[in-house]
């Protein structure tokens, strides 16, 4: 994957690139908005460190990755838009009736959420799956299915895949751990009393 698609220049667009480009060899990114001066804000940021530009909801969903970054309730990707193997990452969905991709992307596509009860109420399949659209069999399986092994992540032969992600305290913990873990074995950062109990 080297071309990464963006639909919303807001804040999470940024640390979507960040992120996707620190484990792909993001060369290409197309961003869309309807707000120009956020995707003018965007290609400022990122114009010295990557092959960057405006583009249509379509010209994004056509590239390798693309990540949804919108409240939008009304879906607004469609199956045309996505190339044949496109991955993506539908962050935008984080409350009950929210949905940015039409149905269609997730019955195709190789879905993973990250966790049932949450996805089915307030993640992108929230209102496939309660309108009777989406049932178990449309599943794949869960993110920390294919983290430890029981289940494969992509492979060569998958076309559209979709992460559902809805965000997790426990995933927050445990990249938090990792973080100190990494901090403390090389000497970055200082200690701090964060509680007030230091004598």
């Amino acid at each position: 994957a080297t071309s990464l698609g963006i639909v919303g220049a807001g804040v999470q667009s940024y640390t979507q690139l960040e992120a996707i480009s620190q484990i792909r060899p993001i060369e290409t990114v197309v961003v869309s908005d309807l707000d120009g001066e956020r995707v003018d804000a965007f290609v400022d940021r990122f114009g010295d460190e990557f092959d960057v530009r405006a583009g249509s909801i379509a010209e994004a969903a056509a590239c390798d990755v693309l990540s949804t970054v919108t409240p939008v309730e009304d879906p607004i990707v469609s199956r045309e838009d996505l190339g044949e193997r496109t991955h993506v990452n539908a962050m935008g969905a984080d409350a009950e009736g929210k949905h940015e991709l039409e149905d269609a992307v997730l019955l195709d596509a190789k879905l993973v959420i990250d966790d049932y009860e949450q996805t089915t109420h307030s993640g992108e399949i929230n209102v496939p799956w309660n309108e009777g659209v989406l049932a178990d069999e449309d599943i794949y399986g869960e993110i920390g299915e294919i983290v430890v092994g029981e289940k494969e992540g992509r492979v060569e032969d998958d076309g559209v895949s979709v992460f559902d992600s809805t965000g997790l305290a426990i995933q927050d913990v445990a990249a938090a751990h990792v973080v100190y873990e990494h901090a403390d074995e090389n000497d970055n950062g200082y200690p701090f009393d964060l509680l007030g109990l230091a004598e």
